[in-house]
């Protein structure tokens, strides 16, 4: 198991690598699409499969939560559970626990008495919160977030790390970084233990540290070399995409950490996002991506479509679309835009049937998937400085 860089270019940071997994090979740069509670959202696995995707996302904390981790490790894992035999990549669970946190909190108002239902505490245990779902008091620890994911049996595992809400509070930022790296050393310190002991459900498992830091020069290299020099597989860039960064500022959060993470190693971006930004990261020397975006917003009739050397977002519920007999994107030979026109679609999100999410889904998928390709494209044949300089979201 392991990352293998196969070819660098010239004029970026870019790279074709081979990430190998316990369940296949992924090519690399690559996007995940986002399989929340272990589905992605209106689509089968043999779809995915069939429209390339080689490696998915699944959530920590919602699997915890429902159905269990436990009832998922006694099936023999996630992919068994449900029945996808490609990698699985599986994120912490405390970025969820945080963000759900503050939006309750949000929700219910600084002058409400009533205690905000996901009452989130941090503290240098762990994460105290209560369940969305019942209620109930529950902790999440790293080494419990790492027994999760051992049971979750996922290819790709991710250290619990502490997510800054306030990205421009220093001293914030700074306490967050020091304890992402104390629960960094502890979930090292658990996976080594279950997997020196033969615990680990699968015994390919690689586990990936998180490098936090806002976008403040010192605290973003003390915790990129803090997290390096734990010796993980691979490591994420956090802290990019909390809401409200401009593209400017979770580029230069990149710029900030990459310099001081290994290069022979994997290099994941969280949150990470639309199509220019993916472009842009990956000339930085980032190796894969995770995004609700495609899946998301083709559930509110948002669509991504080639445009000149860029792409347009469309929204097919304009009326512009109504009387509109042409395919969505000509260039994509998605089922919807090789069997159905735009006016088609814009009627099935009018009248509310489900069909329009699933045709929309794919197409956004696809779009993605296809993106990835031309870019490895790219680098493999020496023109990806031109894509860099060109691919832009084109209104």
């Amino acid at each position: 198991m392991g990352f293998e860089i196969l070819i660098k270019d010239k004029k970026s940071q870019a790279r074709t690598g081979i990430l190998k997994t316990a369940h296949g090979k992924v090519r690399t740069p690559v996007f995940l699409p986002i399989g929340t509670r272990g589905t992605v959202k209106s689509v089968r696995n043999d779809e995915l499969h069939d429209w390339g995707a080689e490696m998915l996302l699944a959530n920590t904390y919602h699997l915890w939560i429902q159905p269990g981790d436990e009832l998922i490790g006694r099936t023999g894992g996630l992919h068994k559970f449900m029945n996808w035999d490609g990698p699985i990549f599986t994120d912490s669970g405390g970025f969820q626990i945080f963000s759900l946190g503050e939006k309750m909190a949000k929700r219910n108002g600084p002058d409400n008495e009533e205690p905000a239902p996901f009452n989130v505490r941090g503290k240098d245990t762990g994460i105290y919160f209560q369940s969305d779902l019942d209620g109930k008091k529950m902790e999440l620890t790293p080494e419990k977030s790492v027994e999760i994911q051992n049971n979750l049996g996922s290819d790709v595992s991710v250290v619990l790390d502490e997510f800054t809400g306030d990205l421009n509070d220093f001293e914030k930022v700074e306490q967050t970084v020091e304890r992402t790296t104390r629960w960094a050393k502890r979930a090292k310190e658990r996976f080594q233990k279950l997997k020196t002991g033969g615990q680990l459900l699968n015994p390919g498992q690689l586990q990936l540290g998180i490098v936090q830091g806002a976008n403040f020069i010192d605290l973003r290299k003390k915790s990129a070399e803090e997290i390096s020099a734990l010796g993980f597989d691979g490591y994420c860039i956090g802290g990019v995409a909390v809401g409200g960064e401009t593209q400017d500022k979770m580029l230069e959060a990149v710029d900030l950490s990459l310099p001081y993470l290994e290069e022979g190693k994997f290099r994941h971006l969280l949150g990470i996002g639309n199509p220019e930004n993916i472009v842009q990261a990956v000339a930085r020397g980032c190796d894969s991506f995770d995004c609700v975006i495609p899946t998301r917003e083709a559930r509110h009739g948002k669509a991504y479509v080639s445009h000149d050397n860029g792409y347009q977002t469309l929204n097919i519920l304009k009326p512009e679309f109504r009387d509109d007999f042409s395919p969505l994107d000509k260039n994509c030979d998605c089922y919807a835009c090789r069997n159905h026109t735009s006016a088609y679609l814009n009627h099935l999100f009018k009248s509310g049937e489900i069909l329009g999410i699933r045709l929309l889904t794919e197409h956004n998928l696809r779009f993605y998937l296809n993106l990835m390709k031309k870019i490895r494209k790219t680098i493999n044949d020496g023109s990806f400085e031109k894509m860099v300089k060109n691919y832009k979201n084109r209104p």
